[in-house]
């Protein structure tokens, strides 16, 4: 019966009859409204915890908060099966340079990418210009661009896919760069004037709808990047285990 009325709830979840943030009815009500007992119930939302569907609060302000899935929850998921198959950071490096460029060129692709992608990217593009100086905040914000270009090609299920890949991968270039320029060893600004020159021309094939010229600056520009890769990519595992609190440590 447990499993039954998860189902229930998970269905109103995932259709949208309960949104992001929402609470769930009180446990009485639910009881009622099911025909159930206290532990049953109880059950049911353990089950939905577990799913990462809901935030189950204890004590005297308890209940239950709604999380709708995201693409960055999905990564912890799809990090943890890379993990037990024991894929490496190159191999997930390998992965997104094969699927990003798709992305790309659905872009170029869009009717609406005047007003739907190219905007975004340029906004983006702007943005890390004025933080060149500082390595980690421009890791952050040039990884933001590629999550914003998966976001931005109109495919939902490439949405989600790439997109989980892309939360994985730019957890791995934070932490690359935090421990980089801690080092001293982050790369000159010579080579992040190179990466906003990549992702302009980038934007510029797009909104030209260059679908195919998208495409293939995106993926040389992948291969180019993702050299600085941390040593020994190809034997260390993707770790997903600690990224339950906010995709934290990723490869550590």
């Amino acid at each position: 019966m447990a499993e039954v009325i998860a189902g229930i709830i998970r269905d109103r979840i995932i259709d949208g009859e309960l949104a992001n943030g929402d609470s769930l009815p009180k446990q009485e009500d639910l009881m009622t409204e099911f025909g159930i007992s206290r532990p049953t119930l109880r059950e049911a939302l353990r089950q939905l915890e577990n799913e990462g569907l809901l935030t189950v609060r204890r004590g005297s302000i308890g209940g239950s908060i709604v999380e709708v899935p995201t693409a960055e929850t999905s990564a912890y998921t799809f990090g943890l099966v890379l993990q037990s198959r024991r894929a490496s950071i190159s191999d997930l490096a390998t992965a997104i340079e094969q699927i990003e460029p798709i992305a790309a060129s659905l872009c170029a692709t869009r009717d609406n990418r005047d007003e739907e992608v190219v905007p975004l990217l340029r906004a983006n593009i702007k943005e890390a210009t004025a933080a060149i100086g500082d390595g980690e905040r421009f890791t952050t914000l040039s990884r933001r661009f590629h999550e914003d270009l998966v976001g931005a090609c109109g495919n939902e299920t490439l949405i989600v896919m790439v997109g989980a890949l892309e939360s994985l991968w730019s957890e791995q270039e934070r932490q690359w760069a935090a421990r980089v320029a801690a080092e001293g060893r982050y790369p000159d600004e010579g080579r992040r004037h190179q990466v906003l020159e990549a992702h302009s021309s980038l934007v510029d094939a797009i909104a030209a709808g260059d679908a195919n010229t998208a495409r293939k600056i995106d993926a040389g520009h992948l291969a180019r990047s993702q050299r600085y890769a941390p040593e020994d990519s190809e034997t260390l595992v993707v770790r997903a285990t600690s990224l339950r609190n906010g995709l934290r440590d990723l490869g550590t």
